[in-house]
């Protein structure tokens, strides 16, 4: 609940300090006297945004600060521990907006940002008016609204959660697929170049191979003649190199028999003589195996043609060309490793789509259900109100889709983050109107009391421990005012209720008041508030309200013979 509430320097503010029970409480004063601008200083300490022209005129900064007491289980205290916020005293939020524009938000006096503050006091307390612009108003939170009355938020929060896993897997199976079409126009061309490697067959170094075995087909005629002349002349012709060192063995060795030192000379020259003729049978080999063919000079042309033409297309060199061969081959595996992630992708998407289907369908059933209970309940509150001709009533939409890109159940039916349906909350104010969404209620009575119908059937579900009516009692009178003013009792008992208003038949109900007042000292403003903890005080007040500040002995009366209405 807020605690305590300190405004310096706030638009006609110049220094007040509040301190609030856990009941009702009432605000009460003539108008222009700063009520309203105390609920914009609550306002700004619950997280919206501030503007210069806030402060106060000829002071540098505006300070406001509040003190909530808060339940030890609640989210603003597990928000605050994960921030390692000492919050065992309870919250204390400060701003300061100085008239440069510059606003700084402090935490239970750390620093802090304007994010996290509305983070921290989202459960704490709910502000009300007349005005269109409030959230029960706003057809884009009516679905969080339905939500939070039938209990679904975790249910949503799954359909949330498989919401935003579904999307980035079709985004990237979008992207795998571009690059699988891009790969897939490189195939042909991939499969075509890695084929004529194959074909090819080239081996390791195998143009210098060809290269030498070249420069031998050139001269294979010369080389056949040179080797067979070899021949002949080593062993072959009479009087050859084999046959004369032979004679000269013989020789050898008929005189080694008188000189022993010769034997050694005759047995080298018979080494030579078998080595010449292993020369020669090698020579012969050899000579049987020179290409003469003049084919084979083509052949080789051709192939190191061949050879010369893959290396200048695929990088300049054999090494080139089987690195690029490699790379190639790696492309080519590269779709099929795609193709293999899509069909992953695409079935963990089918999988999730299944279970995002069914729990969207869940979900909606409960929201419709929910939708009739809360219908009947704000009929009800409404009738309480003096609009028991009005009809309420939640509607639902729901979009179907072809498009493959859209989330959807097998039924086509579109799914978003929050699930299947728009909602939104329709209102006849009389018999014969036709229903209309809550934003284009143009009573501003009207719009007061549904605001309090709907607080009062959500309060029965919502976490909020503080709710703040700003001029709920705008555009009304009479009995309605009085059945406005026992909702509001009724409210507070569940909740701590704050309420600015000008008529006395709501502002008898209250436990607790205070009077704000407006005055001029040496031509300055002045906001003074006033805790009426007398009765007289009170009855004064309330007789003030009755009958304007000419205060009779009659108003009086009627006064006090309200107060004692409301405590009866």
């Amino acid at each position: 609940m807020l605690s305590e509430l300190t405004i310096k320097n706030f638009a006609i503010i110049d220094d007040i300090h509040i301190s609030f029970e856990d009941e009702f409480t009432v605000l009460t004063g003539e108008t222009g006297a700063g009520k309203s601008i105390i609920i914009e200083a609550v306002n700004l300490l619950l997280g919206s945004r501030a503007s210069s022209d806030l402060v106060r005129a000829g002071c540098k900064t505006a300070q406001l600060e509040a003190l909530f007491d808060i339940d030890a289980k609640s989210r603003t205290v597990m928000i605050l521990k994960e921030q390692d916020i000492e919050c065992s005293d309870g919250l204390i939020v400060r701003r300061t907006i100085s008239s440069s524009g510059k606003s700084r938000v402090f935490i239970n006096s750390r620093l802090s940002t304007l994010d996290l503050l509305k983070q921290v006091t989202f459960n704490l307390a709910g502000i009300s008016s007349q005005h269109a612009h409030q959230g029960l108003l706003k057809q884009e939170n009516h679905l969080d609204i339905l939500d939070e009355f039938a209990g679904t938020q975790d249910l949503k929060s799954e359909v949330k959660n498989l919401y935003h896993t579904i999307i980035p897997l079709k985004r990237k199976i979008g992207e795998l697929q571009k690059s699988l079409d891009i790969k897939r126009k490189e195939q042909d061309f991939l499969e075509f170049q890695i084929n004529e490697i194959n074909d090819a067959a080239i081996l390791p170094n195998e143009d210098e191979d060809l290269e030498k075995k070249r420069e031998i087909l050139l001269n294979s005629s010369k080389i056949f003649e040179v080797v067979n002349r070899s021949i002949h002349e080593i062993h072959d012709r009479e009087g050859s190199l084999s046959e004369r060192l032979s004679f000269l063995r013989n020789d050898m060795d008929k005189v080694s028999a008188a000189d022993e030192d010769l034997e050694k000379f005759s047995g080298r020259l018979s080494s030579i003589v078998f080595d010449l003729q292993d020369i020669a049978g090698e020579l012969r080999d050899f000579s049987s195996n020179i290409d003469l063919d003049p084919a084979s000079l083509e052949i080789a042309d051709q192939r190191l043609d061949l050879i010369s033409k893959l290396k200048r297309k695929y990088g300049g060199s054999l090494d080139a060309l089987f690195d690029e061969y490699e790379a190639m081959q790696l492309n080519l595996s590269q779709t099929t490793q795609i193709e293999k992630q899509i069909k992953t992708f695409e079935n963990d998407v089918q999988g999730f789509l299944k279970v995002i289907g069914q729990k969207a369908k869940t979900l909606s059933a409960l929201r419709k259900t929910a939708g009739k209970k809360l219908s009947e309940f704000a009929r009800n509150e409404l009738d309480a109100l003096e609009m028991g001709k009005a009809k309420f009533e939640v509607s639902f939409s729901i979009q179907t889709t072809n498009d493959p890109e859209d989330i959807a159940t097998t039924d086509l039916e579109k799914i978003g983050p929050d699930g299947m349906d728009k909602s939104s909350f329709l209102l006849s104010p009389n018999p014969g109107e036709a229903l209309k969404p809550l934003v284009k209620i143009a009573s501003g009575g009207e719009l007061s009391r549904i605001v309090l119908a709907l607080k009062a059937v959500l309060s029965k579900t919502k976490s909020l421990e503080t709710l703040i009516f700003d001029e709920v009692d705008a555009g009304i009178g009479g009995a309605t005012s009085e059945k406005v003013g026992k909702k509001l009792k009724q409210l507070s008992k569940k909740h701590q209720v704050i309420c600015i208003t000008h008529l006395a038949q709501i502002a008898k109900y209250a436990e607790n008041q205070f009077r704000i007042s407006k005055d001029v000292i040496n031509g300055r403003t002045f906001t003074t508030i006033v805790p009426l903890a007398k009765e007289n005080d009170r009855i004064r007040e309330i007789a003030r309200m009755i009958g304007g500040t000419n205060i009779t002995d009659a108003t009086l009366t009627h006064a006090r013979e309200l107060l004692e209405q409301a405590s009866s």
